[in-house]
């Protein structure tokens, strides 16, 4: 066998894997409960506000991450290395370790005074667009940092000669050739805040037609056996998913820097 094949019947071995736990999920698909799963007022609420939460927290995340990255993929700072090693916190921490995380800062002096005076995260809808946020918000500028780092610095030096000061260079030449990227982020970062389980069950709790996502619902389905509407919700989480990861993967196919 070459080279070329092994390496392409391992990424087949995986795709199976994967697509072998989808077609599972049909195996208890009935056209009828499907409908009625889909359309039950608990089921659409859950579909709401993960959706809501989700966009709202992706606006958030992407607010802060596009300086973030700029300041990152631009200059040399002191603790630049520190707060670029510190970014990749939600890729190896579990989302349950950073919502106990969260819940331990609410039992913080300073927690508890935001709590009671200011916003009410703990189990509210406030709680899940934070667990959102601190979740994707690291990713997010890793993602759109990446994009920068690939736009010539000459661009902006050109820029600067023209008389152009830092923020105009910014605004005018490295977020218009980086917009493609920060849109990819974007919607990978909604994506992955529609899916986001563990940190927001530890916040916001599980009240059903209050705090209840849809991750959660699947949970909660789960935890009561009924399998049949698990794998319902568990296809329309999926279907939201690939649908938004394929998007994705039509726009990279155009991205370019001339």
């Amino acid at each position: 066998m070459s080279f070329k094949r092994l390496a392409i019947a391992f990424s087949v071995s995986v795709f199976v894997v994967y697509a072998g736990l989808i077609l599972s999920l049909f195996y208890f698909y009935q056209g009828t409960l499907f409908v009625t799963t889909l359309f039950s007022e608990r089921t659409l609420f859950s579909l709401r506000l993960s959706l809501t939460a989700a966009t709202i927290a992706t606006a958030i995340s992407v607010f802060f991450a596009v300086p973030s990255a700029y300041a990152l993929s631009r200059y040399q700072f002191f603790g630049r290395q520190v707060i670029d090693t510190l970014l990749e916190l939600p890729m190896i921490v579990s989302p349950v370790a950073l919502g106990a995380m969260i819940l331990i800062f609410f039992n913080t002096p300073p927690g508890q005074l935001l709590q009671d005076r200011g916003i009410p995260f703990v189990f509210s809808i406030y709680g899940i667009i934070l667990a959102q946020f601190v979740t994707t918000v690291g990713i997010a500028i890793r993602l759109i940092k990446a994009s920068m780092d690939e736009i010539p610095r000459r661009y902006e030096e050109v820029a600067k000669t023209l008389g152009a000061s830092p923020p105009k260079a910014f605004l005018t030449v490295v977020l218009p050739l980086s917009r493609r990227g920060i849109i990819t982020s974007a919607v990978l970062t909604w994506a992955k805040a529609v899916g986001e389980f563990g940190a927001t069950i530890t916040v916001a709790g599980s009240m059903a037609m209050k705090t209840e996502t849809l991750p959660i619902a699947i949970f909660m389905r789960l935890a009561s056996a009924d399998i049949e509407g698990t794998a319902v919700l568990v296809l329309i989480l999926i279907g939201i998913g690939l649908g938004i990861l394929y998007g994705v993967r039509l726009l990279a196919r155009t991205r370019s820097y001339v």
